[in-house]
């Protein structure tokens, strides 16, 4: 039997959740003025981008609405473009930072699909050929090759190249 080696993991399991009991975390999260420390990695008008505590793989995240809503016909038409072209740039970003093979991308609407928090937000997922193992189903745990401060700091250098050749597009 081959063993795995993430001693890093230690760290993310005794590290306190933010917000641990917050029932708004994706309002709160934005008014923190630390994008790092919210783990937000890209802000567009109306919806952001941050990366998931609770990632099913590295890279994992989340687009969400500044407005608080809980299902998708209450977003305006505005708030409806700009959250499907904030998600993506989600796609673009992590394409360029971390060279997935494939994306899962959606929303859980509601608590019988899954949805725990009542702020919509979409998943964006990248996957990699051989990515999925059996820890989930015979350890109940999930084994992750990268830290979230790592994978913030990636995406980040990316979103400033990424926004430097838009810039330089329309010149």
């Amino acid at each position: 039997m081959q063993q795995l080696h993430p001693y890093w993991r230690m760290a993310y399991i005794e590290a306190p959740r933010y917000p641990a009991k917050s029932k708004r975390p994706f309002t709160e999260l934005p008014a923190l003025g630390d994008d790092r420390a919210a783990l937000i990695v890209y802000r567009s008008k109306r919806s952001y981008l941050i990366l998931n505590r609770y990632p099913y793989n590295p890279g994992h995240l989340l687009a969400v609405p500044f407005r608080e809503v809980s299902d998708l016909p209450e977003l305006t038409e505005a708030e409806r473009a700009d959250l499907f072209e904030t998600i993506v740039f989600g796609q673009r970003l992590l394409t360029a930072a971390l060279k997935p093979d494939g994306f899962n991308v959606g929303f859980n609407l509601g608590s019988a699909a899954g949805g725990s928090i009542k702020h919509l937000h979409g998943h964006i997922v990248p996957r990699w050929n051989g990515d999925n193992n059996f820890m989930p189903v015979l350890a109940e745990t999930r084994t992750l090759p990268q830290a979230l401060d790592a994978t913030w700091e990636r995406l980040s250098v990316t979103v400033a190249s990424l926004e430097k050749r838009k810039r330089r597009k329309t010149k």
